[in-house]
């Protein structure tokens, strides 16, 4: 067996469900879970019926780089949403993917040298797919402790530069989850200052890229600053995507890599034999979603509709305020993130997921002890009775 299996740890939702476990939520209110970041929100009837229409396509296998219109699809939504100028090219910088989170693993596996007892840095808390790409590509992970100190924002400049010249890949997530934070464009320049210093690769996931709350200013991507800063070929820098947050579409698994021709170049190899190629129906079905831009912006209206009645029950009783993008919140609860949860299940039905199973301990302490995240992604109605809920808790235990 892959030595690197041993020292997976447990998934955050494994976790979660040994720590609920024998805990019985009242059975007069209806659980409401908040813990997952999986949308609710119907996915847009133009994708539906899309990928209605290319079912017969069911008969094709796909090929590893995809339809020409779904790569010149994507491109034009690039071009739209971030103004790179039609410098990206569809047919060498871009390629599909069966969501972000297949192709972000995979990712490490096809550019990281096992020989080379690299490290692969990643924010933390983080991901966890970033942690397991690390230790099944034969790396070891560096993580750069993102807290309320440094804006939750990992602090690149405190990582030595021996670390630096080990480092093969760094992950970097913006907007970030749990905290919802986004990376400016100077603190991309100097991501990738120290990719061209240190000669190490950048993926940047960007899934959460389409839900942000202020329609005038949209968070800004990889691809741009580099297009910003002259880098025409993207060089050491691949951008994930997918449609599961923007079209509320988790389970059509469909999504792309973009950036760097060279990396895509190998990367498509390994895709080849990887066997992960997207379907023929799924492209043609995505080919709507991208092409459309109006649907995501209704799809963004429902979460700041969430945000603005969830927010003002919580702040007079938790740490809350409003992120720039993303779906959740990510409170201090002043105490132990695991006892709270389990208590706020058991006393009163609403599942939210502890911070320190997002985090690790990196010589500093775990970043999400004593924080819990919170996903916006239930109904309305649900979120705003789920405050109601965790409201009447926090002020139960401090009376």
């Amino acid at each position: 067996m892959h030595p690197g299996l041993a020292r997976l740890h447990p998934y955050p939702f494994e976790r979660l469900a040994r720590l609920i476990a024998g805990a019985t939520p009242p059975p007069a209110r209806a659980p409401i879970a908040l813990s997952i970041g999986e949308p609710k929100h119907e996915p847009p009837p133009l994708l539906v019926e899309a990928l209605v229409r290319a079912l017969p396509a069911l008969g094709s296998y796909p090929a590893t780089a995809g339809l020409p219109e779904f790569r010149r699809s994507v491109a034009g939504w690039l071009d739209r949403r971030y103004r790179l100028g039609g410098s990206l090219d569809p047919d060498t910088m871009l390629l599909p993917v069966s969501g972000s989170r297949e192709a972000l693993f995979a990712f490490a596996q096809a550019v990281v040298d096992p020989a080379q007892r690299s490290i692969v840095a990643m924010p933390n808390p983080f991901y966890q797919i970033y942690e397991g790409a690390a230790l099944l590509a034969g790396a070891e992970p560096y993580y750069l402790d993102a807290t309320a100190a440094t804006g939750y924002l990992p602090d690149l400049d405190r990582v030595p530069a021996a670390v630096w010249e080990r480092c093969a890949l760094l992950y970097l997530c913006s907007p970030g989850n749990p905290a919802g934070v986004v990376q400016d464009r100077a603190f991309m320049a100097r991501a990738l200052a120290l990719s061209d210093r240190h000669d190490f690769v950048i993926a940047a996931d960007e899934c959460y890229a389409d839900i942000y709350l202020d329609e005038a200013a949209p968070p800004a991507g990889y691809l741009a600053a580099c297009h910003a800063l002259g880098r025409g070929r993207y060089e050491r820098v691949v951008a994930f995507h997918s449609l599961s947050k923007r079209s509320s579409a988790p389970g059509l698994r469909s999504g792309f890599v973009a950036g760097d021709p060279a990396l895509l170049e190998r990367f498509r190899l390994y895709r080849t034999y990887h066997g992960c190629a997207l379907p023929v129906h799924v492209q043609r079905a995505s080919i709507a979603a991208w092409d459309d831009d109006g649907h995501a912006a209704a799809n963004r209206a429902l979460y700041r509709a969430k945000f603005d009645a969830v927010v003002p029950v919580l702040a007079p009783v938790l740490p809350v305020s409003m992120p720039p993008a993303s779906f959740y919140l990510w409170p201090d609860v002043g105490g132990d993130d695991e006892e709270f949860v389990r208590s706020l299940y058991a006393t009163e039905g609403v599942l939210v997921l502890p911070g320190s199973y997002l985090g690790r301990d990196g010589g500093g302490g775990n970043p999400g002890r004593g924080r819990v995240r919170i996903s916006l992604v239930a109904p309305l109605a649900e979120c705003v009775d789920a405050a109601l809920r965790i409201r009447h808790f926090v002020e139960s235990r401090a009376a």
